[in-house]
């Protein structure tokens, strides 16, 4: 019998609640993808690049295209971020970014704290790279608590996993906070891995600041990022690791025996979209979602503590509907009342009960008003 090598189960609570949504015919609001059509320019863009032939493998670090139109994007952002060749690698996907990202620093028996909650992924990328996961619980804000955060710290921690625009909050970390944090790693080799996948999808004027604009912090940081998030194309899996050169050498040294290049057509072709990629109008298109969310779900019997300030998610409460643990109320809503969610406990560690669950509106306006349907006959 093989042992297993992490403490996650063989089957993670999306694609547990994407299985019961299916079986029971529910509405699938549960895991973070969109049921929506992507931009039919881009489709044209990767057929274009099968026929113009990128159909071979693309050098290790990335396509010399996307990356250098990478380096133009990240440059015109509103508080831009400069990079060049050497601080960007395309990965195939955030994950493999993070576990890669893990592998390359990791030694056996050192400690990685985790803010939680936390996606699911973190944690098993750990354990399966030799470390021990250290858990601090951010606030019931999801603020950070720095003090805790502080406490946690020792000889042994070798990188802490930071994550904004936050999954399953959509709670987006200020300048403040990374001034904060980079107080706290200063004359250490701990290093930060930054999950911002959802960098471009920050709403209310929230804006989004990554780990590698500040300018300690950018010498000891992998930040990850995800054209799927980014485009919506889950499915691609592409996206890209920025790191100091230092840092971005001892990924390559990981990346080049684990995947050595990622999908070639695809990397022509999200570098060619970036070229025409409209920021704000995605922005507002995300909004819109989420607002439409909101209003839809408005006379439904659930509590809204704060609005997702970034991302696909929005976290409500149901208090005033049950007395059930979040993972059962999540599957009790799937059969009987054809909506499917995930339990906010799912991203913690060790948690019975969060009284709350979290909605993907990254959905067509119908498959939304439908649940909302749904909801409505049910309660």
């Amino acid at each position: 019998m093989i042992k297993r090598k992490h403490s996650g189960s063989d089957l993670t609570i999306f694609s547990e609640m994407t299985v019961l949504a299916l079986k029971h015919n529910a509405v699938n609001l549960s895991q973070g993808f969109p049921d929506y059509a992507i931009d039919e320019r881009l489709k044209k863009l990767l057929f274009e690049a099968t026929v113009k032939n990128f159909n071979q493998y693309a050098p290790m670090t990335g396509s010399p295209l996307l990356i250098e139109n990478l380096m133009t994007f990240n440059s015109n952002r509103k508080n831009p971020i400069y990079l060049t060749k050497d601080t960007i690698t395309i990965s195939p996907g955030a994950s493999y970014g993070i576990y890669t990202a893990l592998a390359a620093i990791l030694k056996f028996g050192e400690e990685v704290i985790v803010l939680e909650p936390c996606y699911d992924s973190y944690v098993p990328a750990i354990e399966i790279n030799g470390g021990i996961p250290v858990f601090v619980a951010l606030k019931e804000n999801f603020e950070i608590d720095f003090e805790a955060l502080a406490k946690a710290m020792n000889h042994k921690t070798k990188a802490i996993i930071i994550n904004s625009p936050h999954n399953p909050s959509g709670k987006v970390w200020k300048e403040e906070d990374f001034n904060r944090l980079s107080d706290l790693v200063k004359d250490t080799d701990v290093i930060v891995i930054s999950d911002e996948v959802y960098d471009v999808l920050t709403y209310d004027n929230h804006q989004f600041y990554s780990a590698f604009h500040h300018p300690k912090l950018r010498e000891q940081c992998f930040s990850v990022f995800s054209f799927g998030k980014m485009f919506h194309v889950t499915g691609w899996k592409v996206g890209y690791v920025v790191a100091s050169e230092e840092l971005s050498a001892a990924y390559r040294r990981i990346h080049q025996y684990l995947s050595f290049s990622v999908n070639s057509p695809a990397q022509y072709a999200l570098a060619k979209y970036l070229e025409i990629f409209d920021v704000e109008e995605n922005r507002t298109l995300m909004q819109q979602k989420r607002d439409f969310f909101i209003e839809q779900f408005n006379d439904l019997p659930f509590t809204l503590q704060q609005k997702a300030e970034a991302g696909y998610f929005q976290i409500l409460g149901y208090e005033d509907i049950s007395d059930l643990n979040d993972k059962d109320f999540s599957v009790w809503m799937t059969e009987k009342g054809k909506v499917a969610t995930i339990p906010v406990s799912a991203f913690y560690k060790n948690s019975t009960t969060t009284n709350s669950v979290r909605f993907c509106f990254s959905k067509k306006e119908e498959t939304i008003a439908e649940a909302a349907k749904n909801l409505r006959s049910f309660f």
